[in-house]
């Protein structure tokens, strides 16, 4: 028998909350195989198991918190032990009302597994054993399993490929056990929802309403990290003086490289091109001539970091997480796209290490991903400021050419706003910041800092 320990994830986290067993009392577990979902403070992941075998007990339940070390499971080798037999009891609750005889087990396990698992129970000689065997099974399929429209046993994985083929996961039947939405029930929803919009383009004028969430009208408890994420808006809304100050930046001429290089930069770096690492350059490089905009309160002191780490957001279905990119103003495009599209992949599937969480100087949030022309960003302790990036559009705009002639145009604009602690940073050395940022961006010479 080998025990399975919460390890340290980070060198400030003590605890962690268990949000979900990967596997059953009875599976087969390979070393590194992914075995629970644990939530910190700081992040949340899977723990991976550490050895090879049959899982044998599972001590810690889910939403039950634990100190670091405690002991979550039991690994051994063969068919698991009796001693699972405890939480079979405990966890469904239709057999609360049954005696306490291992028999009344068996029409649980009917109804959503299928005849041919009852056969062998009632074969079996009458020996106490045989029913504690197929117990174990009664923990796979809890209440919240069996509802197939439960997006809370959708893995991040099959969310994410949801999210990219446009497929609502609220009407795909899942054929995983329990109901569960695997990766084929996606991708055969996504195949006729590509389909569908060659039939339906004719009836331009109809409109169909979004489907509705399951959460209508229901209730959840606030899960570990949004509890974190309030307690800390609160703080720093209580704690400084926040103001917002907005630029309009004109991108075109980064639009026009973007479009020139795009094949290149993606055969050659794996990723595409967007704006988000010309947008964390240009500040980085802002940031390294107005250290006031990267700085901390420490007491009555004022803490000028010498490296610029940028911490940028991540919207993720556990809520909104910020890995970092270290010593930003020493990369390249090339090298922050990459650290871009390794971290943001890694946050959405929860393989994130909480070091990587911690240590930003000054965060980059693009509330233009859903459309937004700009908000008011919140500064996050101990930061001093944040800035939000805009959508991009094509708008009219008074152009003036060498000779200083005017005229209208259609422009890639996108607003820039810039909230900060208005106890260290006066709105004039905002309103630097911005200005050489948006100076830099409206140059677009980037060509040499493309890296490719």
């Amino acid at each position: 028998m080998s025990e399975v320990v919460l390890p340290a994830l980070g060198e400030s986290v003590t605890e962690g909350t268990v949000t979900r067993w990967l596997k059953k009392v009875g599976d087969t577990v390979a070393v590194d195989e992914p075995l629970v979902e644990v939530s910190t403070d700081k992040v949340d992941t899977e723990i991976p198991s550490p050895f090879a075998g049959v899982l044998q007990q599972i001590l810690v339940q889910e939403d039950q918190t634990v100190a670091v070390g405690a002991v979550l499971a039991i690994v051994g080798d063969g068919a698991a032990s009796p001693a699972p037999a405890a939480p079979v009891v405990e966890v469904p609750a239709p057999v609360a009302a049954a005696p306490a005889e291992p028999a009344p087990v068996a029409p649980v396990v009917v109804e959503p597994v299928a005849a041919p698992v009852v056969a062998p129970v009632v074969a079996a000689p009458a020996v106490p054993v045989a029913p504690v065997v197929v117990a174990p099974a009664a923990p796979v399929v809890s209440a919240a399993e069996l509802n197939e429209s439960d997006p809370n046993y959708v893995t991040p994985i099959v969310r994410k490929l949801a999210n990219d083929l446009g497929v609502n996961l609220a009407s795909v039947r899942g054929t995983g056990v329990g109901g569960r939405i695997r990766k084929e029930d996606v991708i055969a929803a996504g195949s006729v929802t590509t389909a569908m919009p060659v039939a339906a383009a004719a009836p331009a004028a109809v409109h169909t309403p979004a489907a509705a969430s399951p959460l209508r009208g229901t209730s959840e408890p606030m899960s570990r990290l949004r509890k974190v994420l309030a307690e800390r808006a609160v703080a720093s809304m209580q704690q400084t003086a926040q103001l917002t100050t907005v630029v309009e930046v004109d991108v075109t001429r980064i639009a026009g490289l973007r479009k020139r290089v795009q094949s290149e930069f993606l055969q050659k770096t794996g990723v595409k091109l967007n704006f988000m690492p010309f947008f964390t350059l240009a500040a980085a490089e802002a940031l390294a001539a107005h250290p006031k905009i990267n700085s901390t309160v420490e007491g009555d002191n004022i803490v000028y970091h010498p490296t610029e780490n940028i911490s940028f957001a991540v919207d993720t279905e556990r809520g909104l997480l910020t890995p970092v990119i270290r010593n930003a103003g020493s990369l390249n495009i090339a090298q922050i796209a990459q650290q871009i599209a390794d971290l943001a992949d890694r946050t959405r599937n929860n393989q994130l290490k909480p070091d990587e969480l911690s240590g930003g100087t000054f965060t980059l949030t693009n509330t233009g991903s859903r459309g937004a022309l700009f908000d008011t960003p919140v500064v996050f302790l101990p930061q001093s400021a944040i800035l939000g990036t805009g959508i991009v559009t094509k708008r009219p705009a008074v152009v003036t050419d060498s000779e200083g002639n005017e005229s209208i145009a259609i422009r890639s604009l996108v607003y820039l706003a810039l909230s900060y602690d208005h106890r260290t940073i006066d709105g004039a050395d905002a309103s630097r910041f911005l200005t050489d940022v948006k100076a830099r961006l409206e140059s677009g010479a980037f060509e040499a800092n493309l890296g490719i």
